[in-house]
């Protein structure tokens, strides 16, 4: 017996995988980890697990203290996140050559469910409530690094020495990297021209903060009711997330901020819809099975409201 009615179309899906926009960072700062199943599991460790300097000292007949490694298994699963689309027969017999009405329609889906998913992972990466005490916390006034006598590279060194294994990303919204990449102590340091003014770049930035790459999260969404004038609002907020991302995320027991787990790839799916308009038409629907997850919180730091 089919799993589905409809069967899976390999033109489509080939679009819906290979689609990108490129403004998107969720699978950077939350990395996908492929799940056999929809039910997934993952190991969590208790913070001192690696950490407990072990007595290795053993007599010449005496037997070696014994450790053992042990941890809680998370169960979670997938969810499934799809939408539904569909061209007129009209539209396709009546199309450009050179346009795919369909495959069109298939990106244009893929784009909001990757807009549903990036609002997804700004909720959880941006978020005071995803760190725990002591992992965080939040500049108010002169502070601020919008204020050009704060002191951000202080501030900023002693969060990343903050969590247990030492954050490989910056992560900022688009209004505050601006901000952040203008001010005077950061020019200063990583220009050394003794310029007041001026712009630096991420992977400036990276070197000066020793940490792998500066992610900068541009995307905007409506904000206003449905009906009503729009009101395009950026996804990341005004602050600063440091996470530690593993290598190998997708390693069992592998110790990381957070990451998503991924059920079955994207998948397109096409089938006549007789009563689209008076010749019918094709549906189409695109979706995939992901779950958001926040795997080690004690890998990051999160400074709130870093700009005004």
């Amino acid at each position: 017996m089919a799993l589905s009615p409809y069967p899976i179309d390999p033109a489509l899906t080939a679009i819906a995988v290979a689609y990108r926009n490129e403004d998107y960072v969720a699978d950077l700062v939350l990395p996908r980890i492929f799940a056999d199943k929809q039910k997934f599991t993952f190991l969590s460790y208790a913070d001192d697990t690696h950490f407990n300097v072990p007595d290795t000292k053993v007599g010449r007949r005496g037997k070696p203290n014994e450790l053992t490694l042990e941890a809680t298994e998370i169960t979670d699963a997938t969810d499934d996140h799809a939408l539904d689309g569909g061209v007129p027969n009209a539209d396709i017999e009546n199309a450009d050559p050179r346009y795919d009405p369909l495959g069109n329609e298939i990106m244009f889906l893929m784009e909001m469910i990757d807009l549903a998913r990036e609002k997804r992972a700004a909720d959880i990466v941006h978020a005071a409530a995803t760190y725990p005490v002591g992992l965080k916390q939040t500049l108010a006034g002169s502070n601020q690094f919008s204020d050009e006598t704060s002191h951000p590279i202080k501030v900023m060194n002693a969060a990343l020495d903050a969590p247990l294994m030492r954050p490989t990303q910056l992560v900022y919204s688009q209004s505050g990297w601006s901000v952040f990449r203008s001010h005077p102590e950061i020019v200063e340091a990583c220009l050394g021209t003794g310029a007041a003014r001026g712009n630096v770049t991420r992977a400036q930035v990276a070197e000066l903060f020793e940490v792998k790459e500066v992610i900068v999260g541009t995307a905007r969404a409506n904000t206003a009711k449905r009906g009503q004038a729009a009101v395009l609002s950026r996804l990341w907020g005004k602050h600063i997330a440091m996470l530690y991302k593993s290598p190998t995320p997708q390693a069992k027991g592998a110790v990381t901020f957070g990451g998503t787990f991924d059920f079955g790839g994207r998948l397109a799916y096409q089938w006549e819809d007789r009563n689209m308009g008076m010749r019918g038409g094709i549906a189409c629907r695109a979706g995939e099975s992901v779950k958001e997850r926040v795997i080690a919180n004690q890998c990051g730091y999160f400074i709130e409201n870093a700009f005004a």
